[in-house]
């Protein structure tokens, strides 16, 4: 059975970079065809998908997030990892890690396994 969880810091001041890792465990990330993906959950609003990366590194982005994300990977510790830069209030959000196929990267977000989830605040 995969698990995933989240860790990083819970408050981040405005303008500062969110860092948060996934660690995996029953898994590989390394696996083929699967995508590693972040979700975020603002209070009040659905589901957004944030980016994915894959079995092989390549690297999928929201239009909307893209020019403040990074997504990458440490095989040796089996994690991935988010980075959000520049973050506002607006960015404060459950923020979670998933796994699954294709369906898993895009706005469907139809994920097979899921963290926990961790909650992230933007204030001052």
């Amino acid at each position: 059975q995969v698990q995933l969880q989240e860790s990083g810091p819970g408050l981040v001041k405005p303008s500062q970079t969110l860092s948060l890792t996934c660690t995996v465990s029953g898994g590989s990330i390394t696996a083929n065809s699967y995508y590693w993906s972040w979700i975020r959950q603002p209070p009040g609003k659905g589901m957004e998908w944030i980016g994915s990366i894959t079995y092989s590194g390549n690297g999928y982005y929201s239009p909307s997030l893209k020019s403040r994300i990074s997504i990458s990977r440490d095989t040796s510790k089996n994690q991935f990892t988010l980075q959000l830069s520049s973050v506002t209030p607006e960015d404060t959000a459950v923020y979670r890690c998933a796994l699954g196929g294709s369906s898993c990267s895009g706005s469907r977000v139809a994920c097979s396994y899921w963290g926990q989830g961790t909650q992230v605040t933007v204030s001052s």
